[in-house]
């Protein structure tokens, strides 16, 4: 079975000004439980977990008590972009969570989700772009340590790079970070993945999928992980308001699509995390998502 992560306090604990297009976190569930792609027994409620340890594995010690006493200078609390909260952090907290246990629910059942997630802006040691800790990379860090896979390959598909994660990965030698996104998105000032590959504006559906296409599979074979992390951002598509990148719908979920099927394909475990999405009509973000979903489903569990 589709194991997703989803938790209220996704869609409830954002301050004022920064509801849409956030709503999605509220209404993707709905959508797919209404169109039948999913049930409420899909679904699971990640928790605001106790043990700290996993954090630290991935985050900075003085940064990730700084960030949970919301102790941060003006200069670090600016960078992230919200005004910061108990209920924000509890937040990113139980995103991460989330990201973990779907991560084991991956290993068990070829896939697993969670509905928020993909904060690849969080570095080890600071917070930027609304991303404050980094769920995928604290639970690609998780299990390593608990020695459940030995080789991660992490597909940053979102249109901007995930900074924080090349930084955090850039001396381990058993996570691979691969980032394509737009060359003149934020952020500026770029990190440097293990495999970096920067689109020019307004590129096509036709040539994404053509280098990702020819990308992947090359990556799979040398690399050859035994899990992946998925950041399935839908910020790639020609409305979005904050990509500059022209992929349509369509496009979209052919990414999706061929993502998804190689991992089937190749018996490999693969978690998804959805990213950013920021068309100004919410129903093209809702739609651009849920393709993810009903993809998994119809890959996967057919």
């Amino acid at each position: 079975m589709l194991k997703i992560a989803f938790h209220p306090i996704y869609a409830h604990s954002l301050p004022d000004g920064h509801r849409f297009p956030m709503a999605k976190y509220e209404l993707l569930p709905q959508q797919l439980i209404r169109e039948n792609t999913c049930t409420e027994a899909n679904f699971f409620e990640p928790e605001k977990c106790a043990d700290h340890s996993h954090f630290l594995k991935t985050h900075d010690v003085e940064y990730f008590y700084n960030l949970l006493n919301l102790t941060l200078n003006q200069k670090e609390a600016r960078k992230i972009g919200f005004p910061l909260s108990e209920v924000l952090i509890e937040r990113e907290i139980i995103i991460a969570d989330g990201t973990i246990k779907a991560s084991k629910f991956a290993l068990k059942n070829g896939i697993a989700m969670n509905i928020a997630g993909g904060t690849h802006h969080a570095f080890s040691n600071k917070g930027e772009a609304f991303c404050m800790l980094n769920d995928q990379a604290i639970a690609a860090n998780y299990l390593i340590n608990s020695n459940l896979v030995n080789k991660i390959l992490i597909v940053d598909l979102d249109v901007h790079q995930g900074n924080g994660t090349a930084e955090i990965f850039k001396d381990n030698t058993s996570v691979f970070t691969f980032s394509m996104h737009g060359k003149h998105n934020y952020p500026f000032k770029k990190e440097v993945s293990d495999l970096d590959i920067e689109l020019d504006n307004n590129t096509s559906d036709l040539a994404y999928l053509s280098i990702l296409k020819e990308t992947l599979p090359k990556l799979i074979i040398s690399q050859k992980p035994d899990f992946i992390y998925y950041l399935s951002g839908v910020d790639i598509l020609f409305t979005d308001k904050l990509g500059k990148l022209g992929l349509t719908i369509e496009g979209c979920k052919e990414r999706d699509r061929f993502v998804l099927q190689s991992c089937k394909d190749l018996n490999i475990p693969i978690m998804c995390s959805m990213g950013g999405g920021y068309s100004p009509e919410l129903k093209t973000i809702i739609e651009a998502h849920a393709n993810t979903f009903r993809l998994a489903q119809d890959i996967f569990f057919s």
